[in-house]
């Protein structure tokens, strides 16, 4: 057999894009290895430590020999219990603790939902601009991704009607991710009532990932699909953590509320890929989600004052625009102004966001995330989930960079 005869990967793995955030926050953090101030907007994790009594329920857990062994693989039961009474406080609805399957991080709580769901050849209605992850993991169970834009003139929020042109006889399910990354935007509770009462009428799996529910500024409020359209609930899938909530991402703790048949399906998957999650981090998610929120409203002040600064700034350098998000802790800045342009001190010209993106690393080294990952290609996405005076100085590199 010869070289050219060996095929090392599989055509599915190859046909997958790697993570273009975690991809820009690996090159940001092997350039600061290398001695380089790079400053990091890429990355969506919290700079804050995870609360104390968090912590501290992982040392009790560390300790507890119940805690060294195997463990049911859905979950802990103390913990799918709190999940069930979390979903009854925040969602307003209620569930059973057995529909919960507890996950290592919110990602494989995406990755199940569409290996159990899919078929060859399904479609996926993705509203864009969307997460990097979701397209990809539609095209490892199979599916084929079907992106529908919204742009900033609508706030970032989907028509029915635009989610309606793009439905076929292939159609099995449709995604929300409200707050959402990367643009911030929180649709209104109107538009997310009138997907669930489509998806209802259509027979259409709802997605709803509901990760960044706590973080809210302006009085914006998040709508919960399940609330609002009790009867989408037989074909609805909630994903949640505690990543963002309780900056808990290395925590490696996520969760999927799904109806019986997809419960038990991603159990049986989730039997042969990792069995259960680490018990200390469940041990310490039962604290963060069986807790107050008082940590989060904390963490939340904080990000709402650099969101406010951070758009300030963007907006403020020429060719730049940047709406103010109202959830999560992204600005999705369109950077149309700045394409074909003369920029930096060797007077390069980025003809795309990606070009734009690598010139900014490489020139100004502040690290930001390209839309071409978000299936929006003249944006930025910048996550302002970093500390105030490194968010204050990337800002100013970004704006002398572009001068």
């Amino acid at each position: 057999m010869t070289g050219s005869d060996w095929r090392a990967v599989s055509d599915r793995i190859d046909s997958v894009a790697p993570s273009a955030t975690l991809a820009v926050d690996s090159e940001a953090k092997a350039m600061k290895a290398n001695g380089v101030d790079v400053i990091g907007f890429g990355a969506g994790e919290p700079n804050f430590p995870t609360p104390d009594y968090v912590v501290e329920a992982a040392v009790r857990a560390c300790r507890d020999p119940r805690n060294h062994r195997y463990t049911p693989t859905p979950g802990l039961p103390e913990l799918r219990e709190a999940i069930a009474a979390k979903t009854l406080r925040d969602s307003g609805y209620r569930v059973d603790p057995a529909q919960v399957v507890v996950t290592n991080g919110g990602k494989q709580a995406v990755y199940e939902t569409f290996q159990v769901l899919l078929n060859d050849g399904d479609e996926v209605i993705i509203p864009a601009p969307y997460w990097t992850s979701y397209p990809e993991a539609v095209r490892l169970a199979g599916g084929v991704p079907v992106p529908v834009f919204s742009g900033a003139d609508r706030g970032f929020e989907p028509r029915i009607e635009d989610l309606e042109a793009a439905r076929t006889a292939r159609t099995t399910a449709v995604i929300v991710n409200s707050p959402s990354n990367p643009t911030g935007a929180v649709w209104s509770a109107d538009t997310i009532e009138a997907i669930g009462r489509w998806a209802v009428e259509h027979r259409i799996w709802v997605i709803s990932d509901e990760i960044y529910e706590h973080l809210n500024y302006d009085g914006a409020h998040t709508a919960y699909i399940g609330e609002s359209v009790p009867e989408v609930r037989e074909q609805l899938v909630v994903l949640n953590g505690v990543a963002k909530t309780y900056a808990m991402t290395g925590w490696r703790v996520g969760w999927m509320v799904a109806p019986e048949p997809i419960r038990a399906a991603a159990v049986k998957l989730q039997s042969h890929l990792t069995s259960n999650v680490s018990n200390v981090s469940q041990r310490a998610a039962l604290a963060a989600v069986g807790g107050s929120l008082d940590a989060v409203a904390a963490m939340r002040e904080a990000f709402d004052r650099r969101r406010r600064t951070i758009v300030r700034a963007l907006n403020s350098i020429p060719g730049v625009v940047c709406p103010t998000p109202t959830g999560a802790f992204y600005a999705f800045a369109d950077v149309t102004g700045l394409l074909g342009h003369e920029l930096g001190p060797h007077h390069a010209v980025a003809q795309s966001s990606s070009m734009l993106a690598s010139l900014l690393l490489q020139e100004a080294h502040i690290a930001a995330v390209p839309g071409e990952a978000f299936g929006a290609p003249g944006y930025l996405r910048f996550s302002y989930a970093l500390s105030d005076d490194d968010l204050k100085e990337g800002m100013r590199r970004f704006a002398e960079w572009a001068r």
